[in-house]
């Protein structure tokens, strides 16, 4: 029986609004059965069709505030007067059975994961082809006003210039391209010597008695 097993790791997915990265993390959910969506802590209400435990974890402002004092929270923010976080236990408890966990957060949520996970986070920003392409994308949304979609693209150059706080960065030309990159980036860092536990006592007991 081998001796090696492997710790999970966090799977960070950033990116503006518009260059792909919820088409990305539903079509790896898809493909990745040993990749679960971390599931977040709000304050906000549950709206129709929501369900607790899947879409979030709805709970009041106290209660939050609450866990944040009690250092349950991986990271944090305030969006819109309500409050969102990420529950350590569930992550922890995932990756302990060697199963990975991908977020869906903007560059300051990463900043706080990078604080806590250490090495265990591994961090992809997704950017469009094109600023026209990016325009192109939010506007045939056909969801937003022209204000909105201009104040998109004015958060989007905020959002783009922590690029460099990755590991990787991925230009999504074409969606299976993209996920296919971020596939190789999950194999070979699910292959880290750090992440293989046990494998210095499996080398040694390869290198003991073995037919050598």
């Amino acid at each position: 029986m081998s001796l090696i097993h492997r710790r999970g790791l966090m799977l960070v997915l950033s990116s503006p609004s518009g260059a792909g990265k919820s088409t990305i993390s539903r079509e790896l959910l898809t493909r990745d059965g040993n990749l679960s969506m971390s599931v977040s802590l709000t304050t906000r209400p549950m709206r129709p069709g929501e369900q607790e435990g899947v879409h979030y974890y709805f709970v009041d402002h106290a209660e939050f505030e609450a866990r944040v004092a009690r250092k349950e929270l991986l990271e944090h923010a305030n969006v819109f007067g309500n409050r969102y976080g990420t529950p350590r236990g569930p992550v922890e408890e995932a990756m302990r059975a060697g199963r990975d966990v991908l977020f869906d957060i903007d560059w300051q949520g990463t900043q706080q994961l990078s604080d806590s996970a250490g090495t265990d986070l591994v961090r992809v920003f997704i950017l469009p082809p094109s600023a026209e392409e990016l325009e192109r994308r939010l506007t045939n949304r056909a969801q937003d006003s022209a204000e909105v979609i201009a104040h998109r693209m004015s958060k989007a150059n905020d959002e783009m210039s922590h690029w460099s706080e990755y590991d990787y960065v991925i230009v999504n030309k074409d969606v299976q391209e993209s996920v296919a990159a971020v596939e190789a980036i999950l194999k070979a860092e699910r292959l880290k010597r750090r992440r293989q536990v046990g494998l210095s006592d499996f080398v040694r007991s390869l290198q003991v008695g073995k037919g050598n």
